[in-house]
């Protein structure tokens, strides 16, 4: 969509090599193959690049219980984490959608900020196209990890001033 090509390549890390970016695309497709969606029959795969160079990938996992389903980037990224990678370099989100991009929805955006606002989301089409942005681009004004880490300094320049007048 033209909010999509508008917010496109802003804030990204310096690109991926071609090689790598279609890596990375090839990886999220073939993880959508792997997608647990008996319910809304809408796949997503997702592939994320470390900073050291490896992969991890993650299909959408639906519940009955529709609260309990978990996406595709969320399995990605704590696969990674649970594997001790904390910084990322680009994540790859696929779907079947042919006429758009696929887009991750914003607990997924919340997500992504949680481990940096500057690295870069590829959102895919079917046919490998995509769009690049920044994790930044796609949740504006977040709420971020140093949000927490401001208000606990204010929490404690405040009992400072409380504890010694």
């Amino acid at each position: 969509s033209g909010d999509v090509a508008a917010l496109q390549n802003q804030n990204m890390q310096p690109g991926l090599e071609d090689r790598v970016v279609k890596a990375l695309i090839q990886r999220s497709q073939k993880a959508k193959d792997f997608a647990y969606c008996p319910y809304s029959k809408f796949r997503v795969g997702a592939a994320v690049l470390t900073v050291d160079g490896s992969f991890f990938t993650g299909c959408n996992v639906e519940n009955a219980a529709s609260n309990l389903g978990i996406c595709a980037e969320r399995v990605a990224l704590s696969k990674a984490v649970s594997e001790g990678h904390q910084r990322f370099k680009a994540i790859a989100i696929a779907s079947d959608l042919k006429d758009d991009f696929i887009s991750p929805c914003g607990g997924c955006r919340q997500f992504l900020i949680e481990f940096g606002s500057q690295w870069n989301v590829y959102l895919t089409k079917p046919d490998g196209s995509h769009r690049c942005m920044a994790v930044e681009a796609l949740l504006p004004a977040a709420f971020t990890p140093e949000d927490i880490q401001k208000e606990k300094k204010e929490e404690e320049k405040a009992q400072s001033v409380d504890n010694y007048g």
